[in-house]
């Protein structure tokens, strides 16, 4: 007997459903416009994704640089309780989510992309919030890829905030480096330029006193003058013997005797010249080239101390230089590099909103509402007019309705500028138990 009710109350729905087709139809006609509007009102948004490599394993130093990077960024409001979980992270991939959530990053994009009239936010923490709501940032326990997800109403606005996430994540990762080759790599910098400027200084004087004093090579420049001036010694002692000989044989004012006496006296002036030009009390030529003997160990000393000074700066660079190379090498292998493995594109198709879905969802949700509206009605229609809680019903929603202000088809109230609904005379019911004929019957 239970099952036959059942199926009685089945068909009876069933043709009621039929019986009310037409105004299901025209509801669920409602519910698709109505839904399709509110589809297409609903603004589009653009997901950009782009995904980075697994950092490498850190090493003992590199492990130093995370605990100071994890401070310096918890310190702007980030992840700070990372510098209490290193104990805990086999790699720097934790440490690069933690720093892509970071406040320092968050508040570099907002002032790059103007986000804040982008969210039509006044201030700074409700833009960040909306960020972080606009973009997803994961690590895969597997494969270790860190995935950056941001979602825009602007399809390039998406994919440059996403390439931007990157681009502060490695500029950030190597500013705040503290690594051991980092160290030394700075410390090498700051040397270089100090022994450029030495060595530039001592160039320019062992330049300055090589020119005064025509130092080219004082050491070659000894032996030539000292080879040149016992030539010259020769040839005067030759000179003078032969000198010598010719006066014993003529007299003083022989042309023989005068050409020899003559190249006497020329080698004796050059000779002094090479030993004392240059000195107090010498002879100076204006076409001496080298430095006078007597002059040469008195240069020797000063040029020999600016030359050392210039060569021991030329090696201490040379060797500075070499360190500084190595050190650039290791502080690349040192810090935690951020590889792109997909870089972020404009996307083409939009994530939200799923306007089929929206249109479909608001037309079964428009018949639903329309046969609980039919089942309803019918079951009120069947309730005994008799019955209390009829009675009660209709009463509450009478006195309702009168309460309620009525309003004319220009958008006016009926009852305002002193009118009222139904006498037109501008007065209104002198006592509240005056209700027209036709609402004190059904109230009854």
């Amino acid at each position: 007997m239970e099952t036959t009710a059942v199926r009685r109350d089945l068909l009876l729905h069933l043709r009621l459903f039929w019986d009310c087709r037409r105004f299901f139809c025209r509801v669920a006609i409602y519910a698709f416009c109505a839904s399709a509007l509110i589809a297409f009102l609903i603004p589009v948004r653009f997901q950009s994704t782009t995904r980075l490599m697994p950092p490498d394993t850190l090493s003992e130093s590199g492990m130093g640089m995370m605990a100071a990077l994890a401070g310096r960024a918890g310190a702007a409001g980030g992840i700070g309780g990372l510098a209490s979980d290193l104990l805990g992270v086999k790699s720097s991939g934790a440490l690069f989510v933690g720093i892509l959530g970071s406040q320092t990053v968050q508040d570099a994009l907002i002032d790059e992309f103007h986000l804040k009239q982008v969210y039509h936010d006044s201030k700074i923490e409700d833009a960040r919030k909306d960020l972080s709501e606009y973009t997803a940032v994961s690590e895969d326990r597997k494969s270790g890829i860190i995935t950056i997800a941001v979602t825009d109403h602007d399809a390039k606005r998406a994919a440059a905030i996403a390439r931007s996430y990157v681009d502060e994540l490695d500029r950030l990762v190597a500013q705040v480096s503290t690594s051991s080759a980092r160290r030394e790599r700075i410390f090498l910098e700051g040397r270089l330029q100090n022994v450029k400027t030495d060595l530039d200084l001592a160039a320019r004087n062992f330049s300055d006193f090589a020119s005064k004093n025509t130092a080219i090579d004082i050491p070659e420049q000894g032996k030539a003058m000292v080879e040149a001036a016992a030539g010259l010694q020769g040839q005067l002692i030759a000179a003078q013997s032969e000198l010598s000989g010719l006066r014993a044989i003529y007299s003083d004012n022989n042309v023989r005797v005068r050409t020899v006496e003559a190249r006497v006296n020329e080698l004796d002036k050059k000779l002094n010249e090479i030993g004392s030009a240059g000195t107090p009390g010498g002879g100076v030529s204006a076409n001496s080239l080298y430095p006078s003997i007597r002059k040469l160990p008195l240069l020797g000393v000063t040029y020999a101390d600016l030359f050392r000074q210039t060569k021991i700066q030329e090696t201490v660079y040379e060797l500075l230089t070499q360190q500084y190379e190595l050190a650039k090498v290791e502080e690349a292998k040192e810090i935690p590099t951020v590889k792109v493995l997909d870089a972020a594109i404009v996307p083409t198709k939009k994530t939200f909103p799923p306007r089929t879905v929206i249109v479909l969802l608001g037309m079964m949700l428009g018949t639903t509402m329309a046969m609980t509206w039919v089942l309803g009605k019918t079951r009120w229609d069947a309730v005994d007019a008799s019955d209390p809680r009829k009675a009660f019903a209709v009463e509450v929603y009478t006195t309702m309705r009168v309460k309620l202000p009525r309003f004319s088809r220009n958008g006016t109230s009926n009852g305002s500028n002193g009118h009222h609904a139904g006498n037109g005379t501008g007065k209104l019911p002198e006592r509240a138990e005056e209700q027209p004929t036709d609402v004190k019957q059904g109230s009854a």
